[in-house]
């Protein structure tokens, strides 16, 4: 549980103070980004759902924790973008669905990158799956903390804590230096 309340206060400061310089980038937007944030996590349903009931389901071989990769992310975050409208007034628009898999995907590669520094007993990333399909390579990690450790959850809810209460009480002309919409 600490691991996801990590994820999701990460995503909520990274995706708030974005917002501050880019316009489009409203509360609706910095979720899909917390959402995102979560998504390599979903290699969790292998808890509930065996992956020998896709397999069968579909006749090739599955593996849940092939969402907790770079090539898993990236299909996530594209068929996450697919749920997003892409037509407006009978004219098409994918504005919404670019911005979708983007949020979507720096909310996911925000998820990898805080995951990285935990430690395995051989001083090594916790597992050589976070680059797949690029390599199977298996770095060195500083090995700062697990994601049991519950220091790691109170510092982001601290973080996350300051960026909304910097958020609340920005001014106004702050918003108003902030890059302007493409809508």
């Amino acid at each position: 549980m600490a691991d996801w309340i990590t994820h999701v206060c990460v995503g909520y400061a990274l995706f708030t103070v974005a917002s501050w310089r880019l316009n489009w980038l409203n509360a609706r937007w910095i979720v899909v980004g917390i959402v995102g944030s979560v998504l390599p996590d979903l290699n969790r349903i292998r808890l509930v759902v065996d992956g020998e009931w896709i397999e069968a389901a579909l006749g090739v071989p599955f593996e849940w924790g092939g969402l907790h990769t770079l090539g898993g992310t990236l299909l996530m975050a594209a068929v996450g973008a697919l749920l997003f409208e892409h037509e407006q007034d009978g004219r098409l628009i994918d504005i919404h669905q670019r911005r979708a898999f983007g949020l979507l995907l720096a909310g996911a590669l925000s998820h990898i990158a805080i995951d990285l520094p935990q430690p395995y007993a051989d001083g090594r990333l916790l597992t050589n799956i976070y680059f797949f399909p690029v390599t199977s390579w298996r770095g060195p990690t500083p090995g700062w903390y697990v994601s049991a450790d519950r220091w790691v959850a109170v510092l982001a809810v601290a973080v996350a804590g300051a960026v909304f209460l910097a958020d609340r009480y920005r001014t106004t002309t702050d918003a108003d230096t902030a890059i302007p919409s493409d809508d």
